[in-house]
């Protein structure tokens, strides 16, 4: 089992199936481009059964091209780990999934990439008959759901087929009506898959209303999103009280008491009188003037006796 595996044989085929990979998606995205222009002269000259029967086409290139997408992937995957091929004799659950989609996808697309039959034989040799017949029957469930999804022949959904028939008349500006029956079931099977929102825990367990990210793939699947913190509850309004005057340690309260009753400030008559004293709450002030011109004005507050 072990002894006729040729690893180099598997990692060059590996590769060349890469590069034809990449080149079988660039020319079939092309040539659905390319139709896609022919279905909207169908649908602008009234032959809308026509455009559907080559919207079918286009939508099979399209699971094609995204089946090699994920093939590709797959090989990329074992040449990176093929230290996991060459040094273990059992096979690493970190590669079972893409050794088994390999080998139940290379008879299906064994025309287009015969480097894929190459592939399967070295796993044969590598991992055995019983597991090999086991991959082409899925019999582990191991196989890529949507590698399977893609590549089976099965003709696709009728909403899908109006959805992409809406799409290309609207890119080509080409007026189109879509049947009636068909998008009331879509509508249907659209608010029976939908997921509740409200109700589906976001990233630190809340529940989630949306936010960034979204669409049917990319950071997380379809419709999720960041959820952002509940708005705390408001507080009622509590009266403040007034923030007390720190007194410095040598404040006299009786000097405050004690003083007079304050006066207004009157300039005094005599303007030959070097000074004039008047008492306020907060202490005596004293006017030096000379000359009828007032020079400076010095505020006591509560001095201290050794002032």
């Amino acid at each position: 089992m072990f002894k006729g595996t040729s690893f180099a044989k598997l990692k060059s085929n590996l590769k060349l199936s890469i590069s034809r990979f990449k080149l079988l998606e660039k020319k079939k995205t092309e040539q659905a481009t390319k139709a896609r222009k022919d279905i909207a002269d169908y649908i602008s000259g009234g032959k809308d059964d026509r455009a559907r029967i080559r919207v079918e086409h286009i939508i099979r290139e399209d699971y094609i091209v995204e089946a090699y997408e994920m093939l590709e992937m797959y090989c990329d995957l074992l040449l990176a780990r093929f230290g996991l091929i060459e040094k273990m004799k059992e096979l690493d659950p970190g590669i079972e999934e893409a050794v088994a989609t390999l080998i139940w996808a290379a008879p299906r697309i064994y025309s287009d990439v015969p480097e894929m039959k190459v592939i399967a034989d070295q796993f044969l040799h590598k991992y055995g008959k019983e597991f090999f017949e086991k991959c082409r029957d899925n019999v582990n469930a191991n196989v890529n759901d949507k590698v399977r999804h893609r590549l089976s022949i099965g003709p696709p959904p009728k909403v899908l087929i109006e959805q992409y028939m809406m799409e290309i008349a609207k890119n080509f500006k080409v007026p189109f009506e879509p049947d009636p029956s068909i998008m009331l079931e879509a509508n249907g099977m659209v608010a029976h898959d939908l997921i509740d929102l409200g109700n589906r825990p976001g990233p630190s367990g809340g529940g989630a209303s949306g936010g960034y990210g979204g669409g049917s793939g990319g950071y997380g699947g379809g419709g999720g999103g960041m959820a952002f913190p509940p708005m705390p509850a408001q507080q009622p309004h509590m009266h403040q009280p007034p923030v007390m005057e720190e007194k410095p340690p040598w404040y006299n309260p009786n000097a405050e008491a004690a003083a007079p009753e304050s006066k207004p400030f009157q300039y005094p008559s005599n303007p030959s009188a070097p000074t004039v004293s008047f008492y306020t709450p907060m202490g005596p002030v004293v006017v030096l003037q000379n000359q009828s011109i007032l020079k400076h004005c010095m505020l006591i507050r509560n001095r201290r006796p050794t002032d």
